[in-house]
């Protein structure tokens, strides 16, 4: 039996709740390694992201993107993948999730 997890339809996804979930450095830094890998399991976008968290904190983490309509959660067998909701934030706030992870090269010169 395979659990439901809660992803929230687009029309729902609110500027505010999108921000606050990126406003933190860990769950930014699992954002831009997807952005950059693609699909990751849950397990290696830590190891991905160089984030050296515990597995409830960074399943927090993870909690807190998904149901602000960041990324979405399927599951493989075992393992449960991620992806960025890409079209899904581009359809509602457009070019903010490109700005965010340009900015990156800002931060880093």
């Amino acid at each position: 039996m395979s659990e439901e997890v809660f992803h929230p339809p687009v029309e729902e996804l609110t500027l505010p709740k999108v921000l606050a979930a990126l406003a933190d450095p860990a769950r930014l830094a699992t954002v831009r390694t997807l952005a950059r890998v693609g699909e990751s399991a849950c397990g290696q976008i830590q190891h991905d992201a160089g984030l050296q968290v515990s597995k409830s904190t960074m399943s927090h983490h993870l909690r807190i993107l998904r149901e602000a309509g960041i990324t979405y959660s399927r599951v493989q067998g075992a393992r449960r993948m991620l992806t960025l909701r890409r079209e899904d934030l581009d359809a509602r706030f457009p070019g903010l999730l490109d700005a965010i992870l340009h900015s990156e090269l800002a931060e880093t010169g």
